[in-house]
């Protein structure tokens, strides 16, 4: 699946917040190098500079297009193109940042426990995923893509995201590698103007790619036209024309 940093940085502030809501419950940590796994454009990347501003900075993503914004948001940090799973430094780092890309990952049960071992000691693995595969926008998404001419075509799209499992889940599976572990759910309400169409806008940043990339042109609109529809009726505009969309986000914390 491809990405597009310039239509995930449509809406860049409130994609950002998280990622310094979650750094911000890391304790004091005299962190000399740092990684940002699924670094994006380097927005988050950008984040762990501010709090860690002597720290040498890394960060991999499987997109070659997030790469090349990333590198030019953040010269000083050396950036990579490669996939998480493949993800084999031998190099130590004191902070290790996932932020909204596990949940592109699959098998947590494995993936989890050897991504917090990584730290050194006293060190920390931070993780935000969104946690709204539930949720109506998703759930149309699904909806429309099983219901139209594009339905084979969309098939595999339906697995494209992990499960996220339940706070407890992750808690038991690591508290036994850690000294200590926060877990915590939040929901962001995102003021769009745009009403549905700015919902649309966007999950083409994130959620939308596996249903729309398998599409040509004229599918695509179709089906967005669609789904579009669906999602004004699931998310009625406010007096003002905008729409609040309500964004759950589960949090991991886990100190070696």
């Amino acid at each position: 699946m491809s990405w597009s940093a310039r239509q995930y940085l449509t809406f860049e502030d409130e994609r950002t917040r998280p990622v310094r809501d979650l750094l911000s419950a890391l304790p004091a940590i005299e962190a000399r190098s740092v990684m940002d796994l699924g670094c994006g454009p380097g927005n988050s990347t950008e984040v762990l500079a501010e709090r860690f501003p002597d720290a040498a900075l890394r960060g991999i993503d499987s997109s070659s297009d997030m790469i090349s914004a990333a590198r030019q948001r953040l010269p000083r940090a050396q950036f990579t193109v490669g996939g998480i799973e493949e993800w084999k430094d031998a190099d130590s780092f004191d902070v290790i940042l996932a932020n909204a890309v596990l949940h592109w990952v699959p098998n947590h049960a494995t993936l989890l426990p050897a991504l917090v071992v990584k730290p050194a000691a006293a060190g920390g693995l931070a993780i935000q995923m969104p946690d709204n595969l539930d949720g109506p926008a998703h759930r149309l998404m699904r909806e429309v893509a099983a219901d139209g001419p594009w339905a084979p075509a969309l098939a595999e799209a339906l697995a494209a995201r992990t499960p996220i499992a339940d706070a407890d889940w992750y808690y038991e599976l690591l508290r036994p590698l850690c000294r200590k572990v926060d877990v915590w759910r939040t929901t962001y309400y995102h003021p769009l103007s745009g009403g549905a169409t700015a919902i649309v806008e966007w999950f083409k940043g994130s959620g939308l790619r596996p249903f729309l990339e398998p599409l040509n042109a004229l599918q695509r609109d179709a089906y967005l036209d669609r789904y579009t529809v669906a999602v004004a009726q699931a998310y009625p505009a406010l007096a003002d024309g905008s729409v609040l969309l309500p964004f759950p986000r589960l949090f991991l914390v886990a100190v070696r």
